[in-house]
């Protein structure tokens, strides 16, 4: 019976890099976002302008995602559970019990989205033309490769921020639970995120 990961993509996630089964190599960066409505029109003109400046610049694809996920508030309610039983003035666990049932109810009746921005940097391996033994060829691939991955992922990051927007690569942390999430999305919404064994993260 194949497993998942049989199915992805993806063969090991470390130094913050995605290295695919291909040799391909990937840079997740967290982009924020920005509400045109709330500007002026020469604002929103400046901004698009650009944003269509950085992308004319760039020389490799990259890819835009949209991430939309129901706000996850599991972890703040247990706290607030806990701050509950923990109260020993009575009036004060009231208000407690009662905010507590108050925030649920809004969970109900209707879904609070959170919207999450990532742009995916690619850059394909290259052969190393001297031989040598198959995990030095490996690691020094990898680091050469990596190095090249990390100087278009600061070009850019600077095209971002000249956009007027805040920008950062994810770690080795942040890209398991990233793709977690991805394949476990009711557990992304509702409960907790499995603990990553420390070996895991490289």
């Amino acid at each position: 019976m194949p497993s998942t990961q049989d199915f992805l993509p993806i063969k090991e996630i470390r130094d913050g890099v995605v290295i695919l089964k291909n040799g391909g190599l990937r840079s997740i960066i967290a982009v924020s976002s920005v509400n045109l409505e709330l500007k002026s029109q020469e604002e929103q003109d400046a901004t698009i302008y650009q944003f269509q400046n950085f992308l004319n610049s760039l020389d490799f694809a990259c890819q835009i995602s949209l991430q939309s996920r129901k706000l996850n508030i599991t972890s703040y309610l247990d706290k607030m559970k806990e701050i509950e039983k923990k109260e020993k003035k009575e009036l004060l666990k009231i208000q407690v019990s009662e905010y507590i049932k108050f925030i649920e109810k809004i969970m109900d009746q209707g879904t609070i989205m959170t919207k999450n921005f990532f742009l995916t940097v690619p850059f394909s391996a290259m052969k190393l033309k001297k031989k040598k033994t198959r995990q030095e060829e490996s690691e020094a691939k990898f680091q050469r490769d990596k190095s090249q991955l990390l100087q278009r992922s600061s070009f850019v990051m600077l095209g971002i921020k000249a956009c007027g927007l805040e920008a950062a690569p994810l770690n080795s942390l942040e890209l398991i639970e990233l793709f977690w999430g991805i394949h476990h999305l009711t557990e992304s919404e509702t409960g907790y995120y499995p603990e990553i064994p420390p070996e895991l993260i490289k």
